[in-house]
């Protein structure tokens, strides 16, 4: 009986660990694609309020005709790549044109803490209890963000069928890892 050296048990584990199994019904293989396609979702929502929100990477904001106009392009063009419907286009549109706008009172809320921490510590002397408020007050708005983003993720993946929701994640990915190696 040979004894396996550590390198040969390093190789083993790396093989066990990369080699994808065989078996594609796994529940957990499932559930992992299911909530992938969730996050693409969340992402396409994320990207849309962010690039809506910024005027698309210009530096003066958009009128809201031309971000409605936007919005309506790009999310069309996600349904018509994972085969989706105008129904389902016209619904997902209506989901982020929705989280949109109650995200932009949030916007200013939060623009305004961020002012009113540098404001903080700009004075003389540093009032560690109005930071650790205005610190408080930036998570809160943080939060309500965060609480409605996925609110509106879960609606749009409703919108769409599991094969559809997979679909847009891959491409979201995709454009993910673009991005990062770029």
């Amino acid at each position: 009986m040979t004894r396996a050296t550590p390198v040969d048990l390093e190789t083993d584990l790396e093989k066990m660990m990369t080699t994808p199994p065989d078996d594609s019904s796994q529940p957990g293989k499932i559930r992992r694609r299911w909530f992938a396609g969730l996050a693409a979702l969340g992402g396409l929502g994320l990207l849309g309020a962010q690039a809506q929100a910024h005027g698309w990477g210009r530096r003066h904001r958009l009128d809201p005709e031309e971000m409605a106009r936007r919005l309506d392009w790009r999310i069309g063009r996600l349904v018509q790549e994972a085969g989706g419907t105008p129904q389902q286009k016209d619904r997902l549109v209506a989901i982020a044109t929705a989280a949109l706008a109650d995200l932009k009172p949030l916007r200013e809320q939060m623009r305004q803490a961020r002012r009113a921490g540098l404001d903080l510590l700009a004075t003389p002397v540093i009032d560690r209890r109005a930071l650790e408020q205005s610190r408080a007050t930036q998570m809160q708005a943080a939060d309500a963000k965060s609480r409605r983003m996925a609110q509106a993720m879960a609606d749009a993946a409703e919108v769409l069928t599991p094969e559809q929701r997979v679909k847009v994640a891959e491409r979201l990915k995709r454009r993910m890892d673009r991005r990062r190696s770029g």
